[in-house]
């Protein structure tokens, strides 16, 4: 999909989504996952600037009131959708993808390698044009990212303290990667990662509503029914006047799908939305490539995140202007010679 600018609106927006492809294998028809994934720029509506930090807040969901009723029983299009996603994620792991090991002897790089990827991955769109064509300028957050993990109605008591906690523990995380203040917050969120399973359409729609209020039908469409080879996807930007600057995020995690899958739309759409903006064929050890090799955000990605919020580099920094630096950084991370 071209890389698109909508001028007239006061927010501009980068979308991600992580999406398979399924195809035929052999005469068999055995159905395989080959992921696919696409960024197009976007403009939606006026949000506000301006959160209110407001004190700390526990990220530890609330226990539920006693009277409240569970959960009802997933839908038969929940359970379809579910039922579709472990097979997809055994398909993976039987291929040897969605590695959790990080990579090791089999995965070496180098400093022009972490060089090369970066400017591929922060400033180049592969679906922009058969070539491939830049986004313009260096895309990050300059004040503090406040994650916001939100559950649909559906979501079981265990599930929403299992992702909330991941949440809390990935943005602790990458607050040390990148010297970057992220944090996770149970109210006044500035980056909401929405839980929600296919029975949650209600709930996604009121807060998609709440939180972007001027976006597109389709976009509100692709938020409220997303197809299911949509895995999980993100929207991050910032106001036309420094669109480069992110001020929100919005990222939705399809609930039916398995532990893993889940895990991994965590790892890969946050960090997306911190302002690595591309997948790279040649990135590895990476989530940051559209093969699926790795579920986990690797040394390598700690890495490019390291390297995009590295003060020696602007915001809005063109490909050009940001390399000679990027090679000196990358050296430098990597402990080669200068």
């Amino acid at each position: 999909m071209p890389v698109q600018r909508f001028r007239p609106d006061p927010m501009i927006w980068q979308r991600r989504h992580r999406s398979a492809a399924i195809c035929a294998e052999g005469s068999a028809g055995r159905a395989i996952y080959a992921p696919v994934r696409l960024a197009a720029l976007l403009g939606l509506g006026l949000l506000s600037a301006c959160m209110p930090v407001g004190r700390s807040e526990s990220v530890v969901p609330k226990p539920r009131p006693a009277a409240m009723v569970a959960p009802a029983a997933p839908s038969a299009a929940s359970a379809e959708l579910r039922q579709y996603y472990r097979v997809l994620q055994q398909d993976l792991l039987t291929r040897g993808l969605l590695r959790t090991d990080g990579g090791g002897p089999d995965t070496p790089y180098d400093a022009e390698d972490l060089a090369e990827n970066f400017e591929a991955i922060s400033f180049f769109n592969e679906y922009a044009g058969r070539g491939g064509g830049a986004t313009g300028g260096l895309s990050r957050w300059s004040g503090p990212v406040r994650l916001q993990a939100e559950f649909g109605p559906s979501i079981p008591e265990s599930q929403r303290r299992a992702d909330g906690g991941r949440v809390a523990e990935y943005a602790a995380r990458l607050g040390r990667i990148t010297g970057h203040p992220v944090s996770a917050v149970a109210k006044r969120g500035n980056f909401h990662v929405l839980f929600a399973s296919k029975d949650d359409s209600a709930f996604v729609a009121k807060r998609v509503r709440e939180l972007l209020p001027n976006i597109s039908q389709n976009d509100f469409q692709l938020f409220v029914n997303p197809p299911r080879t949509h895995y999980c996807f993100v929207l991050a930007g910032g106001a036309q006047g420094s669109p480069f600057d992110y001020i929100r995020g919005v990222a939705l995690i399809r609930a039916e799908h398995p532990d893993l899958v889940r895990q991994s739309c965590i790892h890969e759409e946050i960090a997306q939305g911190l302002g690595l903006l591309n997948d790279s064929p040649r990135a590895r050890p990476s989530i940051f490539n559209d093969d699926d090799e790795f579920a986990f955000l690797t040394s390598h990605d700690e890495k490019l995140l390291q390297m995009l919020y590295d003060p020696r580099l602007k915001t809005g920094m063109s490909a050009e202007e940001a390399r000679p630096i990027t090679r000196i950084i990358a050296r430098e991370i990597m402990g080669q010679p200068l």
